[in-house]
């Protein structure tokens, strides 16, 4: 499989400016600020959605300035959603460092995740990117309402796949989906374009979580650890496929277990050894794989160019990944 450094080599030059504008765009006048946003850029991520953003620009006409301001719109609000999630979801961890509400406490963390979105729609508002605005702004609000979608599934444990592909389609594919028009958008892209590269977006944005999924199983013993979704009571898709196909006695034990017991080594064992032999995995990774293809179809509609395969290696590394 491809290593990110090799893929993002088209892009390399873009995406070290891009990081420097990143980081001025945190600035504050406040030192408390200042320490929180350094400690937030030393522990940056994989940059994969910045990636999208300059891909995109580069095959719906080419990287412009407009391209730099995009892909730091869409981390600035991608990392204010982050530090916010940690508060919500009482995490003390965030790849592998402490978070920032572990290190600072909740209330500074939620001032600090809106500062950063403040920083955000400040960016797009003082150079005019009124597109830009727009599209982001709507992602964030689908992202808000599957997270609010998927807590009121999770109460009542009547998740159906339709419901499902809802939830992860406004929570996860949404931004990927919003990366990709704003790259579009920023090279200057007719609308027919921007709406490809959304759909393209949301293709891969669905198979990218489908992956986050299997992760939970202990597909290939890596990723996140086993049973995290199954104790914070998340109805993934390799679970909705098993209960889907169980028989009514072993469907409502299994629902038991995830409502009642999620905290327990051997019943998180025994949902994970039911969603295994019931074909759930095998499912997922073939719906995944599904998604992928489709994203590919997009894609062969573009010229054959570095940054084509770019994208298509990119693609390939969502769903490859190993963590």
């Amino acid at each position: 499989m491809l290593k990110l450094d090799e893929i993002k080599k088209p892009i390399e030059q873009e995406i070290d400016s891009f990081e420097e504008k990143f980081k001025a765009s945190m600035k504050s006048a406040v030192p408390l600020l200042d320490r929180i946003t350094h400690y937030i850029v030393k522990r940056k991520g994989k940059q994969i959605r910045p990636m999208f953003v300059f891909f995109s620009a580069s095959i719906s006409g080419g990287i412009t300035e407009s391209t730099y301001h995009a892909a730091t719109f869409v981390e600035l609000l991608h990392t204010a959603t982050l530090v916010h999630d940690d508060v919500v979801d009482n995490s003390f961890e965030r790849r592998g460092f402490f978070s920032v509400n572990a290190l600072w406490k909740n209330k500074i963390a939620v001032l600090v995740g809106d500062y950063l979105l403040a920083k955000g729609l400040l960016l797009s508002v003082n150079h005019n990117e009124f597109k830009q605005l727009k599209i982001v702004s709507d992602a964030m609000q689908q992202l808000s309402e599957g997270e609010l979608l998927q807590m009121e599934k999770v109460r009542r444990m009547d998740i159906s796949e339709d419901v499902y592909y809802e939830v992860i389609r406004k929570k996860t594919a949404s931004l990927i989906a919003s990366c990709c028009a704003a790259g579009a958008t920023s090279a200057g892209a007719d609308e027919k374009t921007v709406d490809l590269m959304y759909n393209f977006g949301e293709k891969i944005g669905i198979a990218f979580q489908i992956k986050d999924d299997l992760f939970d199983f202990g597909v290939d013993d890596v990723g996140k650890p086993k049973g995290i979704d199954i104790k914070e009571k998340k109805v993934t898709l390799p679970l909705i496929y098993a209960l889907n196909n169980a028989k009514s006695g072993e469907k409502k034990k299994m629902i038991n277990l995830v409502k009642n017991h999620n905290e327990e080594p051997e019943k998180i064992n025994a949902i994970i050894d039911f969603v295994k032999s019931s074909g759930g995995l095998a499912y997922a990774e073939e719906q995944m794989f599904k998604y992928q293809e489709e994203a590919f179809k997009i894609l062969s509609q573009f010229p054959e160019s570095d940054s084509r395969t770019g994208l298509e290696n990119l693609v390939r590394f969502t769903t490859e990944r190993n963590k």
